[in-house]
Order: structure tokens, then sequence, then C-alpha cells
């Protein structure tokens, strides 16, 4: 998750949203993220997404031309400068296979400044040591470079 601070009205709304999805506390957090998203808040777009994507096939990805599917939150985000949106859909494109559009993003992000992809980008692994890769074939045992999160 980003560091965001709460300077603006938007941002207090972001971290209510957060709070409410995953601290528990009350309130229903869909919509504020729509809310949120539709007035062009990249964490909010980023959030949507990776929940439209988390169980998504690769056809429930979307294109990025319908703005409001997956791959077009996502894109929205990354060109409103939101390197960690390029760097997820990345690894939606690998979660499902599509070893194109993974090294396509990944290096978006890369370019953009987000150093962890540069770092896979340097490597660049079809396996990965996550638990979405065993699921496609693509697992590979930890190494000492991977982070221990």
């Amino acid at each position: 998750m980003e560091y965001v601070t709460d300077d603006t009205p938007l941002d207090r709304l972001y971290l209510r949203a957060l709070a409410i999805r995953y601290e528990g506390h009350r309130g229903l957090w869909m919509p504020i993220m729509w809310h949120l998203a539709l007035r062009g808040y990249p964490g909010a777009m980023i959030e949507l997404a990776d929940w439209f994507s988390y169980y998504a096939s690769f056809e429930g990805m979307g294109t990025a031309a319908d703005a409001f599917s997956a791959v077009g939150l996502y894109r929205r985000a990354y060109v409103k400068g939101d390197t960690r949106a390029a760097q997820n859909l990345a690894v939606s494109y690998f979660n499902r296979g599509d070893l194109n559009g993974y090294r396509t993003w990944l290096r978006r992000a890369a370019r953009a400044g987000d150093t962890e992809a540069k770092a896979q980008l340097r490597y660049f692994e079809l396996r990965l040591p996550h638990r979405q890769a065993r699921k496609i074939g693509r697992l590979r045992p930890m190494q000492k470079r991977d982070d221990v999160i």
C-alpha cells in the first residue's frame, strides 16, 4: 500500500475506504472507491482494478479501451503518474500467462522509475516465487534476492 497523507479531502476519503476494507471499520468501501476513481484518484483506481482482477480470467480483465475494466483502470492510473499501476498490471498479466504483456508493463514501470520493476526486468524471470505462479506452473523456490515480506 502506498503512503498517503490526509492533506486533502480525497486523501482522507481514500484512507477511510482503506480502513473500512482492511481494518474492519464500519461502512462500505466500494462506493467510496468508485467515487474517488470517477474523480481520477489513482490509488482508488488501482484498488478497484486489483479487486476486479483477483479472480478474473484473462478475458475478464477487459481491455485498455474500456475505462472501467481492470486493465483500463490500471492504465488510467499509470497515465496519471502512479508507477504501482504498471507493476500491478504486469503481475496480473503474468498470473494469467501473458508473458508479452508482463514484459511490456514491467518495462513501462521500470521506465517510470519503479526500482522493484527495474530489478525484476534485469533478471526477467519466467518463474516467480509466489502462490499464483504455482497455479500456472511457473513456481520457483525463494532466492536470496527475493523480498521477504
